[in-house]
């Protein structure tokens, strides 16, 4: 039943994945939570790359759409407390890394289902960042123990959420749109927002994640959550063969560029951050919609680090990856593995006995 539910899921995925680039969306993205969350940081102002400033339905509908079902199934729960402004940092490291490979994790399954090679060379380095990841998880790695808080701290994000549907149509000044280049190419608001409640509802009940089906594979050699990805894969070629959307080949493909070894170490940057969170982009979006709290800093953490890429040069772009994104993405992996290190390594506690400090 679990298998057939996540089956289920990912082949409504992957067919929303490419009906939403029929109507409208940028070739290739028809769901990306780094793309998407990168718009939304532009159309607020965070950063001025005018062909990527929109606040994306989809987002709001994947957080909305977790917390409405969360509800209905007895799951929504709010808590936080591990490590949260640590969990803000590790999300703005993903973001760079998404952004020098121009994508997160479920656009690469997408963009290979569309042809695009240079996805291939970016699903190696994402499955050398797990691997990496999961060698600290082995050793204990824990970022802490989140607890039980108010409820009123659970429904922040997705009161985000609905703020940003409300300034999407509203449109006041301070917003900004896309007139031209990716950010103008969109699906209708109300399709859009229909396919991000329904995506949301599907990841939240199925537990689809990226990291997910590798992590457990390598360390509990549980394939389940595998089949979720393949089942998006094979429903994405089938949709992109029958719409003619199928373009295989390095070269000429849609929001990407052909440097190959940027686009691994890019991956290898996500894998290694979204192992140490638990979880890739949209799993943390949705956590954050059922009132994880971590999450929801994991979330901000993505949206202020679009910005960071953005305004200081660090995103690639169909011409190449920067120097400065090179030197971004490298930090950015240079940051996560002393995380990992800092965080597998026995804690010292302290105790005070007769006004001097023992260790423990």
């Amino acid at each position: 039943m679990e298998k057939s539910k996540i089956i289920i899921s990912g082949i409504l995925v992957g067919l929303l994945g490419v009906l939403l680039v029929r109507f409208g969306n940028p070739a290739n993205m028809g769901v990306c939570v780094a793309c998407f969350v990168r718009d939304i940081s532009g159309g607020l102002g965070f950063h001025r790359a005018e062909v990527v400033q929109y606040l994306r339905p989809e987002v709001s509908g994947f957080i909305i759409g977790a917390f409405i079902i969360s509800m209905f199934s007895g799951e929504f729960r709010a808590r936080g407390g591990s490590s949260p402004l640590l969990r803000f940092l590790i999300g703005m490291a993903v973001m760079i890394g998404a952004l020098v490979f121009l994508g997160c994790p479920l656009r690469m399954v997408l963009r290979l289902a569309a042809g695009d090679f240079n996805a291939v060379i970016g699903l190696l380095g994402f499955i050398f960042g797990i691997f990496v990841g999961v060698q600290f998880l082995k050793r204990g790695f824990s970022l802490g123990r989140s607890q039980r808080i108010h409820n009123g701290n659970g429904i922040a994000i997705p009161g985000l959420a609905l703020v940003l549907l409300i300034l999407v149509i509203v449109a006041p000044a301070f917003i900004f749109f896309s007139a031209s280049g990716p950010g103008f190419a969109r699906a209708p608001f109300l399709i859009s927002l229909g396919a991000g409640v329904l995506i949301g509802v599907l990841v939240q009940r199925s537990r689809l994640c990226q990291i997910g089906c590798f992590r457990d594979m390598m360390l509990i050699g549980d394939s389940h959550l595998l089949y979720g990805s393949l089942a998006i894969f094979a429903a994405a070629l089938v949709g992109n063969l029958v719409l003619g959307y199928f373009n295989p080949g390095f070269v000429d493909q849609p929001v990407a560029h052909t440097a190959g070894l940027w686009n691994f170490i890019g991956l290898a940057v996500v894998g290694l951050g979204a192992t140490l969170l638990g979880g890739c982009p949209i799993r943390q979006t949705i956590l954050a919609g059922e009132g994880d709290t971590d999450a929801g800093m994991t979330f901000l953490g993505l949206l202020f680090g679009a910005a960071v890429a953005h305004n200081f040069g660090l995103a690639a772009s169909p011409a190449g990856v920067s120097q400065a994104g090179q030197a971004g993405v490298l930090l950015s992996a240079v940051f996560l593995l002393v995380v990992g290190f800092a965080f597998t390594v026995p804690q010292i506690s302290f105790v005070r006995k007769g006004g001097v400090t023992l260790d423990r």
